[in-house]
């Protein structure tokens, strides 16, 4: 099979990851072969190739937004044979520890990652444990179900940390994969939501999508937010987002990396009972409360479609902000 392998993590001007061939995998007695639909190209890959995040498995597959059909299923699983199901980060847990036992998985130390710490969807089948599998809304199709996987049940979480008020107001730094689909959940739940980003396409869409403000990235809303979610991996971008948050606000990291977090004014940027919080994966609760919700409110995903081969390009235009919305490789 075809794949794309992170040969040397670095710059992207590198070219970290290359193309190659390999064997179709085997799957575990508790694992399901799914042959590859479409697999999103979401910025934690960027950060597991260019070698922002240690590495956990030399040579790995990125991708782990990955839509796939059931071709085969290891001897303890009983998923239909063409069945679609979606692969996302969250791999495997030990399903023992206090974490696992009362529904925090995402905490496990023991927890193992898509794209990380095993294979990913860069490639034209890949494994899934399948009580990891995820069940997919059918009214989207590949391209859009592809960025649900991690890009959208992250600004779910992301959202429901933020504890918004009813009629609430929230801020949303960046505009990617994440940041379209927070704005439209929120909006679902009836806040105001106000857009910073740089790019003048992204507030476009923004506004088409029924966000009250959308201005520059560093740019102070028109009015106090209650809550803000900041998806650019740009530590300085904290400063901002905590001196527009209402007293008792706050700011939620759905990133896993996030470099340079800068010194802080402890009166002016975190005083009044300000709180931080981080996102750390999702919950399998989680992805499935989020899909039965896009069941009910469909969302629409902006997804821009890339071919296998063209998954260099693919991390080098997110990088480069190139597009709005998501990037979908579709082998």
């Amino acid at each position: 099979m075809r794949v794309w392998r992170v040969t040397e993590p670095g710059p992207l001007a590198g070219n970290p990851v290359a193309p190659g061939s390999a064997p179709v995998p085997e799957p575990a007695i508790d694992e399901l072969l799914v042959r590859v639909l479409a697999c999103g190209v979401c910025r934690t890959d960027l950060h597991v190739t260019m070698g922002d995040l240690p590495v956990h498995r030399e040579h790995v597959i990125p991708g782990h937004e990955v839509i796939g059909e059931v071709v085969a299923g290891g001897s303890a699983t009983s998923t239909p044979i063409g069945s679609r199901v979606g692969i996302s980060w969250l791999r495997r847990t030990c399903r023992t520890c206090r974490f696992c036992i009362t529904g925090a998985e995402n905490l496990c130390q023991e927890s193992e990652y898509t794209g990380w710490d095993s294979d990913g969807g860069f490639a034209e089948f890949a494994t899934v444990p399948e009580d990891f599998a995820v069940a997919l809304p059918e009214q989207y199709s590949d391209l859009e179900a592809a960025p649900l996987l991690c890009a959208g049940v992250s600004a779910y979480r992301a959202l429901n940390l933020a504890d918004l008020p009813e009629g609430g107001v929230v801020g949303i730094y960046g505009f990617g994969g994440s940041g379209h689909i927070a704005a439209q959940l929120a909006l679902a739940r009836g806040a105001r939501v106000h857009v910073m980003t740089r790019r003048t396409d992204a507030m476009e869409l923004a506004i088409e999508l029924g966000a009250s403000s959308a201005q520059g990235v560093t740019d102070p809303p028109p009015e106090p937010l209650d809550a803000a979610l900041l998806f650019p991996p740009v530590g300085d971008l904290m400063l901002p987002a905590l001196q527009a948050l209402v007293p008792g606000g706050i700011l939620v990291l759905p990133t896993i990396y996030l470099p340079d977090i800068p010194a802080m004014d402890y009166h002016r940027d975190l005083f009044w009972e300000k709180q931080i919080r981080s996102v750390t994966a999702n919950t399998l609760d989680d992805a499935r409360e989020f899909m039965d919700y896009v069941t009910a409110h469909p969302l629409r995903v902006t997804a821009n479609k890339y071919s296998l081969d063209e998954a260099d390009k693919a991390l080098r235009d997110l990088k480069g902000g190139r597009f709005t919305g998501a990037a979908v490789l579709v082998p």
